[in-house]
Formats: C-alpha cells, sequence, structure tokens
C-alpha cells in the first residue's frame, strides 16, 4: 500500500486525541493525513502537525459509530484505512506496519493492542514508559508471534485497531449505519466480511496503545444501545450478537433476554452496579468475565443462604 489515511473517531477526550496526533507525528512511514470523524456539536483546537488533519462532523444523538467510518473511509485519500480509536496511541511502526501487511492481505488486519494505567501518559511521555507499563488484555488473545494470522470465527473482530485497503472497505458496503449508540456494529461488519469471503486476521505489529478511561465493563452505562443493536443483529441475521454482555446484563437483574421474545429492560443500572463494572484508576482495562464471575459467585452464595434447611 503506497498511501495510509488513518480515521480517528471522537466525542470529548480532547486529551486522547492530541496523544494521538503526538504518535502520529512519530511515525516511521507518516500517514497520508488523519481524518477525525467528530460526534460532537464543534471541531477540536488541535496542534499543528507536519500531516494533513481533517476534522468532519458527524451529526447524531447517539454516538454514530457506523456512519461515522463510513464518511471517514468516502472521504480518505490514502489506498489504505487504518482505524484508531481516540483512545489508542500508535506506536511509531503502526501506520508502516499496516501498509506492509496489507500488500500482503487483501482483508482486514488487527493490530496489536496494550492497556495503559492512569498515569501512563503523564510527562515524561514516551513509548519506552508505555512499554514498561502497558499490559495485554485477558479476554483478548495476543498476536501471533509473527506474521499474519486468520481467524476464522468473524466475532473476533475487534474495532479499537485495524485496517482494511479503502477500495475493499468500499466493496464490501461499509458497516451497517442502522447500528446507533455503542455495541454491534463491529461484530455485524465482521459477519458481513466473513459472509462476502473477505478473510480477517491478526498480524503482529501495528501496535497501539489505548488509554485510561473511565468506563465499565460489561458496559451497563450503553444498557439501552446494546439491547436495541443486539435486537438488530438478531432482526438480520437471525440470532443475538453480545452475548457475554447480554448473559451479565441478565445476571445482574437487568433485563430478561428470554429467547424468541424482545429483551426487557427490567431496571436500570444503579451506583452499585456502577461501581461493581467501573474500572478504577489502578487497572489498565476493564475485564467482563471477571464481573461475570463475581456475580455468579453473589448468586451462589444468595441461593445457598435463601434456600430452606
Amino acid at each position: 500500500m503506497s498511501s495510509v489515511s488513518v480515521v480517528t473517531l471522537a466525542k470529548g477526550r480532547p486529551a486522547h486525541l492530541r496523544n494521538v496526533l503526538r504518535g502520529l507525528q512519530m511515525q516511521t512511514q507518516p500517514p497520508a493525513e488523519l481524518i477525525v470523524a467528530v460526534m460532537q456539536d464543534a471541531p477540536y483546537d488541535l496542534p499543528e502537525v507536519s500531516f494533513p488533519v481533517r476534522q468532519i462532523l458527524v451529526p447524531g444523538t447517539e454516538l454514530p459509530l457506523a456512519a461515522a467510518r463510513n464518511r471517514g473511509v468516502r472521504l480518505a485519500m490514502g489506498d489504505a484505512v487504518v482505524f484508531l480509536d481516540v483512545d489508542c496511541i500508535p506506536a511509531p511502526e503502526l501506520v508502516g506496519d499496516y501498509a506492509h501487511a496489507l500488500g500482503e492481505l487483501d482483508g482486514l488486519l488487527m493490530g496489536e493492542v496494550m492497556h495503559l494505567p492512569a498515569s501512563a501518559t503523564d510527562e515524561p511521555w514516551g513509548f519506552e514508559g508505555f512499554a514498561a507499563v502497558a499490559e495485554r488484555h485477558s479476554d483478548r488473545r495476543g498476536p501471533p508471534a509473527s506474521g499474519i494470522e486468520i481467524c476464522n470465527d468473524y466475532r473476533c473482530f475487534w474495532s479499537l485497531n485495524f485496517a482494511i485497503r479503502r477500495s475493499t472497505f468500499l466493496a464490501a458496503g461499509g458497516f451497517d449505519e442502522r447500528y446507533t449508540g455503542y455495541g454491534g456494529e463491529d461484530t455485524d461488519f465482521g459477519k458481513s466480511l466473513d459472509r462476502q469471503g473477505i478473510p480477517i486476521a491478526w498480524m503482529k505489529g501495528g501496535l497501539a496503545y489505548h488509554q485510561h478511561h473511565t468506563h465499565h465493563m460489561p458496559p451497563i452505562h450503553h444498557l439501552d444501545s446494546v439491547v436495541r443493536n443486539a435486537e438488530l443483529f438478531e432482526a438480520k441475521w437471525g440470532y443475538r450478537t453480545m452475548g457475554h454482555w447480554l448473559y451479565a446484563f441478565k445476571v445482574m437483574g437487568l433485563i430478561d433476554d428470554t429467547p424468541d421474545r424482545p429483551i426487557r429492560i427490567l431496571r436500570r443500572p444503579n451506583e452499585a452496579d456502577l461501581l461493581l463494572t467501573g474500572q478504577r484508576s489502578h487497572e489498565p482495562y476493564t475485564n467482563s468475565a471477571s464481573v461475570i464471575r463475581h456475580i455468579e459467585a453473589q448468586a451462589a452464595q444468595t441461593s445457598a443462604e435463601t434456600a430452606p434447611a
């Protein structure tokens, strides 16, 4: 690939976005441009860099993630497009790694992601410091030892940090813009690529460092959109996606997801739910699996305590 555009989706988090720019400024292969799909009312005040930066406003009352990605690709001038979430700082070789790998495989490539604790992006700021404290997510598999490894399960697609040839993305139809808010649009895209025979693969390299921010996992703060998008996926493909999140919501008593019926929201998340699922400042990432194990243990203990003697 001779040229690579980078597309970042952003709402709030100006400090995170400035760190993305800082990382892109240090690339061994400079990007052709950065396109910031701005999902808020006004563009960002950004520092000057040595490559073009274009901000495009993408309206929507909820996070228009699918529409923002599609619009970014349509406006991109690069042969390839790298998608980086606004909280992901690209390591210096990221653009070059993707350019090389997309020359070998016409498909969707997922680079490495390492997670940073809260203080990691304080000064002195640098990749040597990031590497010393970053951790790999325990719920996500690591990259291959070298090269490219095809994933035969479309559900492996993770949209934090990925790349694809622009022509391939457009020919595949892009993301389904009926998905709004958080959750499901990336799994739907992976499913669509799988149906079209477009490979999804992990790769060694393409490293990005995920910046710490307040988050909940499972994402109870996005309860409504996860439920709505799971039902949209079911209407389209015949079954629900995000099953691990729906299971957690069910065990927490937030929903009733009886099969063959619409999902019912039974109650809103409360302070205890937010405390249980929230990321702490010392934690580099949140972990749905550990929360689910905790909830199941609590439920088992409650059941034992209330069982008749």
